[in-house]
């Protein structure tokens, strides 16, 4: 199955826009990241979120961590995301469904990797606000780490059929079938 994973950053936090968390859509893309067999990591900004709107809908699956509710939603300011929607394959969602809570992308990657992350969405936004080129550059390279993470969190999961998280001072064991 022809797949591709999927992170987006923004330019603005929840507290900064009209309406929070219920205005995703308006927090902007500062940087979105994907990653494709065919064409390894490419980088996406503002300008082209039109454009990588139409490549996601060449795709059977899109994967990503918290997709449905914040990356897809941060793209449809950008157009239509209803068939690509139909495509997602949200890690998160998987998880929490299974779990009963929500989990970080930091926890689980911690958990079953054994890596940590390198910020946050709050330093990403900072970063990109500076203006300064180098942070700017940060905020690509933090965004495509998630992505690296997503992607070798689904490799285990496939090939295990599990992955480990954190909670309440143990680790759990989730199964899941992510499909190959």
């Amino acid at each position: 199955m022809k797949e591709i994973y999927l992170d987006v950053e923004t330019q603005r936090l929840a507290d900064e826009v009209q309406g929070g968390w219920d205005n995703i859509r308006a927090f902007g893309l500062s940087v979105a990241v994907t990653w494709d067999a065919a064409h390894d990591f490419r980088e996406w900004y503002e300008e082209d979120a039109v454009r990588l709107i139409g490549e996601l809908s060449g795709f059977e699956r899109i994967v990503t961590f918290n997709g449905d509710r914040f990356d897809l939603e941060v793209l449809s300011a950008h157009g239509d995301v209803a068939a690509l929607r139909q495509k997602s394959v949200d890690i998160l969602r998987d998880l929490k469904r299974r779990l009963g809570f929500r989990v970080s992308l930091q926890a689980v990657a911690q958990s079953t990797l054994g890596r940590q992350k390198t910020g946050s969405g709050v330093d990403a936004v900072a970063w990109w606000r500076s203006g300064d080129p180098t942070l700017r550059r940060r905020v690509a390279d933090y965004c495509r780490m998630d992505v690296e993470i997503l992607r070798e969190l689904v490799v285990y999961g496939r090939r295990e059929g599990f992955v480990k998280v954190p909670s309440r001072g143990k680790e759990l064991t989730v199964f899941v079938a992510w499909g190959a």
